[in-house]
């Protein structure tokens, strides 16, 4: 049963999945009032907590205390609800990179009542429209340097009727910065519902249309309350740093969630290329990063070269698999684990993970407390242990789509199934094959790309590398390798076959990659993840 709702506008749960298609919920020791708003639990009750002069947020060069975050959002989500005339449920898009005002935005939004999406500075005006329409969203606030595509978008939009530049810069000078100056920096928060939805995180994975995920005010609460206490083990003194948007829920968790809610501090960077990532980890003392294995090999050669990155206690690593040797050479270098984990939009965050005293390489650990996990072969029945199969999971958050048909896919008989394949091991260690549809299927032998890529990565020639299947009229298909070379390595025919008998040497041969395709780069998302598809055929 929901509990009560905020919402005048009661789009969001008029469009929540029908109740015998939810997945099922395991929310013991996740308890929280009825009514609750997430936004308020971030700022306003930290400061009523002592840590009003905490650092709250870095960026654009400057530092703001919670107490200033508190009373930045309150002026804005005065304006959202006074002048722009935001109503309790009303969905709002945030359009922004990386930076302090995206996440005053999405906070004040909140406080508001407001159902927020937020979405990347790449996106283009037809991407936005297919999401301003599935959402019927009415409110846009832009960062006005990322103006024009969100403009055309509303200009032939039959939802989107306000569209309020802010100021992402630490200038504060654009139509919101200015009506919030006008404003008290008090504000009587919404008092949202614990099953009101507060996001829609917007997912398309590689292919169709996008789906919205439906996640409530307490689920923004559980990511924290779970995984970062449990894992991450928060202090106040803590400083996070990383490369995922904002946009993505593994960046709203990561750097924005996180580190509120136990009164530590984020670092923003708009640009969160390795090097810059690196400069802020010295500049800060950052503590926590979130970022890729790509990432994380170019922080190793930094490292080498005399970067000081000792003040990190915790590189957390998703978004990809995380290759054994990095790992090992992570461990080798710092002394401390790197921690794989697996999360997806539908279930949030981070649901299986290492820790810092149970961990392996090529390992993705075991199921964050408060989640159950299975392996299940193709009839649907649990697999044997060591046997590959389809990854299902339940806990306390979960697979709501905004009415969408695949609901009745991705959730069965009470089960999020991810779409990742899998293996568990004797000793309940979960360890990551493949997504289901990257898969290679050979001659009759199923071979996991990410155990090739591991082995390629060990060669000292390969700085990257993606491994796909390749048709093929004899085999089915073939597995190819596209190979990223380090500096002074030059392709050849040569150089391909060393790296081949480097894979025959290391795993199964028949798993060696018949196909090396060398690159200079590889397609990648914005947070770092290898496109796979865009190399398929």
């Amino acid at each position: 049963m929901l509990g009560p709702t905020a919402h005048s506008d009661t789009f969001t749960r008029d469009n929540l999945p029908p109740a015998d298609q939810w997945p099922e919920f395991l929310l013991e020791g996740f308890d929280y009032p009825e009514r609750l708003n997430a936004a308020v639990e971030l700022t306003d009750a930290m400061v009523e907590k002592g840590f009003g002069d905490h650092t709250a947020l870095i960026g654009n060069g400057r530092r703001r205390t919670y107490k200033e975050l508190s009373d930045w959002t309150n002026r804005l989500a005065n304006v959202l609800t006074e002048d722009l005339g935001v109503k309790p449920g009303n969905r709002v898009l945030i359009r922004s990179a990386n930076n302090p005002a995206m996440v005053a935005c999405w906070l004040a939004a909140t406080k508001a009542g407001a159902v927020v999406v937020n979405t990347m500075p790449m996106l283009r005006a037809g991407e936005l429209a297919a999401i301003v329409d599935k959402a019927e969203i009415s409110h846009a606030l832009c960062d006005t340097r990322l103006m024009d595509e969100l403009v055309s978008c509303a200009k032939t939009s039959d939802f989107l009727t306000s569209v309020v530049g802010f100021d992402g810069t630490s200038n504060h000078d654009a139509e919101l910065d200015r009506l919030a100056l006008e404003k008290p920096v008090t504000f009587d928060a919404v008092e949202t519902g614990r099953d009101d939805v507060a996001l829609l995180g917007f997912t398309s994975g590689t292919t169709g249309s996008p789906k919205a995920t439906m996640h409530f005010h307490r689920d923004l609460l559980i990511i924290a309350d779970g995984y970062a206490r449990e894992v991450l083990d928060v202090q106040p003194e803590d400083i996070f740093v990383g490369s995922p948007p904002l946009a993505f829920t593994f960046g709203l968790g990561g750097l924005a969630i996180f580190p509120l809610r136990f009164g530590a501090a984020a670092t923003l960077l708009e640009n969160a290329s390795p090097p810059n990532l690196i400069e802020i980890i010295e500049k800060y003392k950052a503590t926590v990063c979130f970022t890729a294995p790509t990432a994380y090999r170019v922080m190793l050669q930094a490292m080498e070269d005399g970067a000081d990155l000792s003040s990190l206690r915790a590189a957390v690593s998703a978004g990809e698999t995380l290759p054994a040797p990095v790992y090992d050479d992570w461990m080798a270098k710092t002394g401390k684990p790197m921690l794989d984990g697996i999360g997806a939009t539908e279930m949030l965050h981070i649901f299986i993970t290492n820790r810092f005293t149970d961990h392996k390489p090529a390992c993705t650990g075991k199921p964050v407390s408060g989640y159950q996990v299975r392996v299940l072969d193709a009839d649907g029945n649990e697999a044997p242990r060591g046997e590959i199969g389809r990854l299902a999971v339940k806990g306390p958050t979960g697979c709501r789509y905004m009415a969408d048909e695949r609901q009745k896919t991705y959730v069965q008989d009470g089960w999020n199934v991810t779409g990742d394949s899998f293996v568990m091991d004797e000793e309940g260690y979960l360890h990551f094959a493949a997504r289901n549809d990257d898969m290679i299927i050979s001659s009759g032998y199923n071979i996991a790309g990410p155990e090739v890529e591991a082995a390629l990565l060990a060669h000292e020639a390969v700085s990257e590398c993606a491994v796909v299947g390749a048709p093929d009229e004899a085999r089915g298909q073939i597995v190819e390798a596209h190979v990223v070379l380090t500096a002074g390595h030059m392709p050849s025919d040569a150089l391909a076959k060393l790296l081949q008998d480097h894979v025959k040497a290391s795993i199964a041969p028949y798993k060696y990659p018949r196909s090396v395709v060398f690159t200079k780069a590889l397609p990648k998302t914005e947070t770092g993840k290898i496109q796979r598809f865009r190399l398929k055929g």
